[in-house]
């Protein structure tokens, strides 16, 4: 029987680095973004078929739209045996008084709302399903233990993100849930070229930081898939050995 898996945020990045990884290892795989085309480029990217590799359009901060996406897994395969929790959004970096309520809002409601309707869906599809169980994967970050400057939004939601990890996976318990988390720090793309070229750090400076290609993200993140649901990596950091996380950098 193959084993089912939803990739949240699978339209880029991590997401979709991830999805072909577990469409690769035989997985077949719900990808899910807001942007339909996007999905679609990524699937078509895989090469796999549409029972396969399966794109649906969700926005996971609206919470119907969760249920609808859920309802369509239910059809369509009947089951879960895994959910990586990664969607997610990054404000532009601004000291608290400066960053909109809007702004607060949206981070709150993508990164820690969206997090949770995909795993309270998740858990009751675990639960019902026979045989029961599965995993969940949350894509936290290395700014719940050490934030950046300007980064309050984001910082409190994966704050948030580890508290909803450690309480899933006590909750899980009893259903053969495996809830753990993967931090994250310093992938090479578009999005951190910045870092290259210069960044603040906390002691005001400006420096370019070191940055890890993101297949060292996506085997950390398949050896969690590959364990049994009687083993759990409850937290695990990856990051690029010489950023400046702990220590004085």
């Amino acid at each position: 029987m193959s084993r089912i898996a939803l990739v949240t945020g699978a339209s880029s990045g991590i997401g979709k680095a991830c999805a072909l990884a577990l469409l690769k290892e035989g997985w077949s795989v719900v990808l899910t973004g807001r942007r339909e085309d996007a999905l679609q480029q990524a699937v078509a990217e895989a090469g796999a078929d549409g029972v396969r590799a399966l794109p649906i359009a969700c926005d996971v901060g609206d919470e119907a739209s969760v249920q609808a996406l859920f309802a369509q897994i239910r059809q369509q395969h009947g089951r879960l045996d895994l959910l990586f929790n990664n969607a997610g959004v990054s404000p532009r970096a601004t000291t608290p008084d400066n960053l909109s309520g809007e702004e607060w809002r949206q981070a709150v409601n993508v990164n820690l709302n969206g997090m949770f309707y995909c795993l309270s869906a998740a858990f009751k599809l675990m639960r019902e399903q026979q045989p029961m169980g599965g995993r969940i994967i949350n894509n936290g970050s290395i700014s719940a233990t050490a934030p950046r400057p300007g980064s309050i939004a984001y910082t409190a939601t994966k704050h948030a993100v580890s508290g909803l990890t450690k309480t899933a996976s006590l909750d899980g318990r009893p259903f053969d849930i495996a809830v753990g988390q993967i931090d994250i720090g310093n992938v090479a793309s578009d999005m951190t070229a910045k870092m290259a070229v210069g960044v603040p750090q906390a002691d005001g400076s400006i420096r370019p930081e070191p940055r890890m290609d993101i297949s060292a993200v996506v085997e950390t993140f398949m050896a969690m898939t590959r364990l049994p649901l009687s083993a759990n990596v409850l937290f695990t950091t990856v990051m690029a050995t010489k950023m400046p996380f702990v220590g004085r950098g």
